[in-house]
């Protein structure tokens, strides 16, 4: 994804000013910035979601695939299903498991039992929780821990193989060993999809991403390798940030 002074607009206020950056395939980027930052806003350009909200207005690019996601003529339901959205809290729905996982799949059409069964296996397996949650799939997903949950949200995007999924603080709700479980995930998911993580954590970024972009007051104030960023920076907001003096 290439993204090119992108700006959000809620009403008359300015969220996100004039953002541009890469978003290397196949690796982890993780957003990182001070509580208010722009950082949720700005992922959640990165897949239309802001055309839910009447007041807001995007100017500037997304490219996926050299395709501006923006374009007039193209369809952000389309769009949603190649750039999938993980939530800070899971939010699985009042179903079945099966019925969670295979959701997207009959929105599209999707209705041979025998396909079905083998996407909800294949989407559980890579999201990490097809061995714990195999033999019970017609029970509620609201009856499981919320790191499973997260997980079969996770499994639920994966499910339609979208190209990028966009995590919004994936393990913010959740207990140290639910979210090292997410953090393995993530590594794993990288060998088949570009991942975007929005943390508050800077271990978190630290531990997961490949590259990293500093966000504060709306713009982003550094972007480069995780390495150079957290070791190297060259702007003394990042450095104040990552050393704990201010956020």
């Amino acid at each position: 994804m290439q993204i090119s002074r992108l700006n959000v607009y809620y009403g008359g206020s300015c969220a996100i000013r004039d953002v541009s950056l890469d978003v290397p395939q196949n690796h982890v980027t993780a957003l990182i910035g001070p509580s208010g930052s722009g950082k949720s806003t700005f992922v959640r350009a990165l897949n239309r979601m802001h055309d839910l909200t009447l007041a807001a207005r995007v100017t500037g690019r997304v490219l996926l695939d050299g395709e501006d996601i923006y374009a007039a003529g193209v369809d952000p339901v389309a769009i949603r299903h190649r750039i999938g959205m993980v939530f800070q809290r899971p939010n699985p729905f009042p179903k079945s498991i099966f019925e969670n996982v295979v959701y997207g799949p009959r929105v599209h059409g999707v209705r041979d039992r025998k396909k079905l069964n083998e996407i909800c296996e294949r989407s559980l397996r890579r999201a990490a929780l097809w061995d714990e949650v195999h033999k019970r799939l017609d029970h509620s997903a609201l009856e499981l821990s919320g790191g499973q949950q997260q997980r079969l949200c996770i499994a639920r995007c994966l499910a339609v193989d979208p190209e990028v999924l966009l995590m919004d603080e994936p393990a913010s709700a959740l207990d140290p060993i639910a979210t090292s479980k997410i953090e393995d995930l993530i590594a794993e998911l990288t060998k088949d999809f570009t991942v975007v993580i929005v943390t508050h954590s800077m271990q978190q970024a630290a531990r997961v991403s490949d590259f990293t972009a500093f966000f504060l007051d709306g713009e982003v104030v550094e972007v480069g390798t995780t390495a150079s960023v957290f070791t190297q920076p060259h702007d003394k907001r990042t450095e104040d940030y990552i050393t704990g003096r201010y956020g």
